[in-house]
C-alpha cells in the first residue's frame, strides 16, 4: 500500500491553528514536532535524562511541524486538495503562523514499517549471550539466546548502557536468583537474567508501555508470568508501589539515569538480601564520581566499575 506523508511547517503559535484546520477536514492522528516544547521538556525534566543526542537537537532546531498520512489513492488525493485549499486560505488570513509550507513524500508500507529492521542483527554480548531480533534466524551455539522485538520500545542491547549491564549480568547470575529490575523498559535485563538462570524477576517502570513490551519480549523467550511479574509505578514517590516491591532480592538492576540512581541509593540496601548485588548504569561521563559518592554514602561498596563509550555501570554490594 502507498501512502502520502504530508508535512506542514509552521511556527509554535501556528501548531494549534493548523491542527484545528486539519481536524475540521477530518484529518486526525497527526504527529507534532516542536522545538519549543522539546526544549521546555529538557528544561523541566532533568531527572529523566543526562545526555541529548546532538543529531536530535539539530533535527529539532527551528522546527514546528505537523505530519500526517493519507492513502495514495483517489480519496487521499481529494483530501490533499482540500487541505491545500484550506492552507492557502489560512495564509491569506494570517501572517503570523510562519511559512505554512506543505511538502509531500510518497512512501510504502514496507518503507516505514520494515526498513528499520535492517539495522538490527544478531549481536554477541560478553561471553554468554546472543541478542537475536525476533525476525532473524541464528544458531546461538553455546550462547544463551535472548530474543527481542526492538520495535516495541527502548532497550535493544545496542546502547552502551544496556551492553554494560548484560555483560555484568553474565557473572552475577549463577542460578536461582530473585531479581528486581527498576526502569525495566523493554524488559531486556529481566528477560536476560531469567534466561541466564535466575528464578524470578519483578520488572518495574513508570511508563505503562513497559507492561506490553516486557511481556511480549518475555514471551519470545518462553518466559511466562509465573517467572516475570511486571509493575507500573514509581518506587521513589509511591509508597504503595514500594510496599508491593518489598525487599529480599538477590540482584537489583537499575539502568536509568544518574539523578534517579542518586535518589534511589539510600533505598537499595533495604531492597537487597544480605550479600545481594546492586547493578546500576545509565550514568554518563561527568556524573560517575557523583553517583559513586552517593552509593558509598548509602553504605554500598562499589566492587566493579565498567565503562563503554563514555557511559558507566557500577556493581555494588
Amino acid at each position: 500500500m502507498h501512502w502520502l506523508e504530508v508535512r506542514i511547517d509552521t511556527n509554535h503559535a501556528g501548531l494549534e491553528t493548523v491542527q484545528a484546520l486539519l481536524s475540521g477536514l477530518d484529518v486526525d492522528g497527526v504527529m507534532i514536532e516542536d522545538e519549543e516544547e522539546f526544549q521546555d521538556f529538557l528544561e523541566h525534566n532533568h531527572e529523566y535524562w543526562d545526555y541529548v543526542d546532538e543529531d536530535l537537537e539539530r533535527a529539532m532546531s527551528g522546527r514546528s511541524r505537523i505530519t500526517f498520512y493519507l492513502e495514495a489513492k483517489e480519496a487521499g488525493f481529494a483530501k490533499l486538495g482540500e487541505v491545500r485549499i484550506a492552507l492557502e486560505a489560512l495564509k491569506q488570513e494570517r501572517k503570523d503562523l510562519g511559512a505554512l509550507l506543505m511538502t509531500l513524500e510518497d512512501v510504502q508500507d514496507a518503507d516505514w514499517e520494515n526498513n528499520w529492521k535492517q539495522y538490527y542483527k544478531p549481536m554477541e554480548i560478553g561471553e554468554r549471550l546472543l541478542v537475536i531480533p525476533q525476525w532473524e534466524e541464528a544458531d546461538p551455539g553455546d550462547r544463551a539466546p535472548l530474543y527481542l522485538d526492538p520495535g516495541l520500545t527502548f532497550g535493544t542491547g545496542a546502547h552502551a548502557t544496556t551492553r554494560l549491564c548484560l555483560t555484568a549480568l553474565e557473572g552475577l547470575v549463577r542460578g536461582g536468583e530473585r531479581v528486581l529490575d527498576l526502569g525495566c523498559g523493554s524488559g531486556i535485563l529481566s528477560v536476560a537474567a531469567l534466561g541466564l538462570g535466575a528464578a524470578s524477576a519483578l520488572a518495574v517502570d513508570i511508563d505503562d508501555k513497559c507492561r506490553t513490551a516486557a511481556r511480549e519480549n518475555a514471551g519470545l523467550n518462553g518466559i511466562g508470568p509465573d517467572r516475570l511479574d511486571i509493575l507500573v509505578g514509581n518506587l521513589l514517590t509511591d509508597e504503595t508501589v514500594a510496599e508491593r516491591i518489598g525487599g529480599g532480592y538477590d540482584l537489583v538492576l537499575a539502568n536509568i539515569v544518574a539523578d534517579v540512581i542518586i535518589a534511589l541509593a539510600p533505598r537499595v540496601r533495604g531492597l537487597l538480601n544480605p550479600g545481594g548485588t546492586f547493578l546500576c548504569s545509565g550514568i554518563i561521563e561527568g556524573r560517575a564520581e557523583e553517583v559513586e559518592t552517593a552509593l558509598t554514602a548509602a553504605g554500598l561498596t562499589v566492587e566493579e566499575r565498567r565503562e563503554d563509550n563514555g557511559w558507566y555501570a557500577f556493581t555494588c554490594r
